[in-house]
């Protein structure tokens, strides 16, 4: 598992004059939403706008949210997709609560995208969760707070959450993809969106979706590894290698291979940054 992104913005489909912006606002990934954003009388307005505005965005940092698969819209979707001469690099799929819903995308558009991102919203979902994180094309997994809470009848807050998303997190793990966070809604909230974050990253999540740009910066600063990180990172791998490879003490902390895995997923997403940025 590389990780080449820890934030990204979604962008309502039906508001073409913001495509721009969201690509300029410095999101590592721009997601075009389809689904919820969107009202039902506008989603093939909203279609086409976003099969135009493909042609002139850069693919590799775009990805679109469908309409559910088990709806009208969702199949509309999927097949326009299909079709079109500039298909996104991702293609998020909401309410998935079935791998064999992710294999009918994958089947259709798996030799077109570089990764489909299940949602997982639903209890349903969340315990077929296993099977759809391992399923062929799935890069990513999201988890999606906003229905699951009302689903239980609960707040979209940390706490009611909690157990759901220790759940999630076992999931992506256990299919080794990158587990991306809901976003956080009260955006005049500054301090609230730095302390989820930071928890987010403590649970395991590695990237967290933005409903605005001034949010991008807290998720990047939070979810990104610092410098302290990264240094003792190297220091520790360099350190296991010189002893062989054999568990060791070092800095009075045990170093041996489940501590180094993570150490190495650290290392390995900086040089993923370095890929990304380097200049042609």
């Amino acid at each position: 598992m590389i990780i080449t992104f820890t934030n990204f913005l979604f962008v309502p489909a039906n508001r073409p004059e913001r495509f721009e912006k969201a690509v300029a606002s410095g999101a590592d990934l721009i997601c075009i939403d389809l689904e919820d954003s969107v009202p039902s009388d506008q989603k093939d307005i909203a279609r086409e706008a976003v099969l135009t505005a493909l042609a002139g965005i850069e693919r590799k940092k775009t990805a679109v949210r469908i309409n559910g698969l088990r709806t009208e819209a969702g199949l509309a979707d999927l097949l326009a997709l299909a079709h079109t001469d500039h298909p996104p690099s991702l293609v998020f799929l909401p309410m998935v609560e079935s791998p064999a819903e992710v294999e009918i995308v994958w089947n259709i558009i798996g030799d077109r995208v570089e990764g489909l991102i299940p949602l997982i919203e639903t209890v349903k979902g969340l315990r077929a969760g296993d099977a759809i994180a391992a399923s062929k094309g799935v890069t990513a997994m999201m988890f999606g707070g906003g229905d699951f809470s009302a689903e239980l009848g609960t707040k979209l807050e940390w706490e009611p959450l909690f157990a759901a998303r220790g759940a999630f997190i076992m999931c992506c793990a256990s299919a080794r993809v990158v587990a991306i966070d809901v976003p956080y809604i009260d955006m005049a909230n500054e301090s609230g969106l730095a302390e989820e974050c930071a928890r987010a990253k403590a649970m395991g999540f590695h990237a967290k979706a933005a409903i605005h740009p001034r949010q991008l910066a807290a998720i990047d600063s939070a979810m990104r590894p610092s410098e302290a990180e990264i240094a003792e990172a190297r220091e520790a791998l360099a350190a296991f290698e010189q002893a062989g490879a054999r568990a060791i003490s070092h800095n009075g902390r045990m170093l041996e291979a489940p501590v180094m895995e993570r150490y190495r997923r650290i290392v390995a997403s900086v040089s993923s940054d370095q890929l990304e940025n380097k200049e042609p």
